[in-house]
């Protein structure tokens, strides 16, 4: 199979970049949504629930995402269940994702100038209408340059999701590396994709912060 062309090798990563891509999307859609869960749960009133919020963080964020692939990959099975690698690649990915993005947005709202939580509890604002109405439109500003920037993160994160089979961009690298025997070329294609898929989103964080800074000086 050495004979396959250049051609036929940038088709077939593509079609891993597509992969890669699509999987970062849903990782990012439903980490963010569970990091929202998350931030509530870190600022909320009950002990219990922060605490709970605190350690679900500290585990997924305190371990190797490598790891985390392989307990929900292979250790599904010994509960019944098994999981595609598809399946166990967006789990995995979104309990990652959501550890981080909701402690990312608890310090944007802890940033928030408490004089803004007095100002609205002085309206007679319940804590959801405070944070919905006052605290969130503000964090929303702060968070979007280090949002944008950790999705960088996580389009790199799919290509650990390789080792449990998943065929995203990387395990189509390797694949295509034993085929041809052109590791330097297919590997190289493999970080130009990744290059093409992470540069723009780390250009426009940087723009993001750049505009914050600016905004916060005039």
């Amino acid at each position: 199979m050495n004979d396959i062309s250049t051609w036929d090798v940038v088709r077939n990563l593509l079609d891993g970049a597509w992969w890669t891509l699509g999987l970062s999307l849903c990782a990012f859609v439903l980490g963010g949504v569970s990091g929202l869960a998350l931030l509530f749960a870190r600022i909320a009133k009950r002990t219990w629930l922060r605490r709970l919020a605190q350690g679900y963080i500290e585990v997924f964020q305190g371990t190797p995402l490598l790891m985390q692939l392989f307990i929900i990959f292979f250790g599904s099975s010994l509960i019944g269940l098994e999981l595609s690698p598809w399946v166990a690649a967006a789990l995995g990915l979104t309990l990652f994702t959501s550890a981080y993005l909701g402690e990312i947005w608890r310090a944007c709202v802890e940033s928030v100038a408490k004089g803004q939580w007095e100002a609205s509890a002085s309206l007679a604002l319940s804590h959801f209408e405070q944070m919905r109405y006052v605290i969130l439109p503000q964090a929303r500003r702060i968070a979007i340059a280090p949002t944008v920037g950790f999705s960088v993160q996580v389009v790199k994160g799919t290509a650990v999701t390789s080792i449990i089979g998943f065929v995203e961009l990387t395990k189509t690298g390797s694949m295509l590396a034993n085929a041809t025997y052109k590791p330097f070329l297919v590997f190289g294609l493999v970080a130009l994709g990744y290059f093409i898929l992470c540069y723009p989103l780390s250009a426009f964080s940087r723009r993001l912060e750049r505009n914050s800074r600016e905004s916060r000086t005039h």
